[in-house]
């Protein structure tokens, strides 16, 4: 069983920069054929997809933040993280790690709410 924790700042000023740790447990982020993902719901709209990490470390992210998002991994503390630079109000939302296993089956964590705002 995966098990993922969000972990970061609940309040980010505008022109700033968000960012996120996940800590995995349950399995090691390098697990062949394993996706760790970033997620976000905003308020009142449906998820998005931010980008990825994949088991072997090669990254890909949303056309649409691809210029504004970093996402890195320690191996060592088997954990991910994001990082989202000059931020802004519309990068409010709930922020969700999530594990994509080989076989299809998704994990999320619990979630953490962001709020941008001065």
């Amino acid at each position: 069983q995966v098990q993922l924790q969000e972990s970061g700042p609940g309040l980010v000023k505008p022109s700033q920069m968000l960012a996120l740790t996940c800590t995995v447990s349950g399995e090691r982020i390098t697990t062949n054929y394993y996706s760790w993902n970033w997620i976000r719901q905003p308020p009142g709209k449906g998820l998005e997809w931010v980008g990825a990490v994949t088991y072997d470390g090669s990254t890909f992210y949303s056309p649409s933040l691809k210029s504004r998002t970093s996402i890195s991994r320690d191996t060592s503390k088997n954990q991910f993280s994001l990082q989202l630079t000059s931020v802004t109000p519309e990068d409010t939302a709930v922020y969700y790690c999530n594990a994509f296993t080989q076989q299809r089956i998704d994990y999320f964590g619990k979630g953490t709410p962001v709020t941008v705002s001065s």
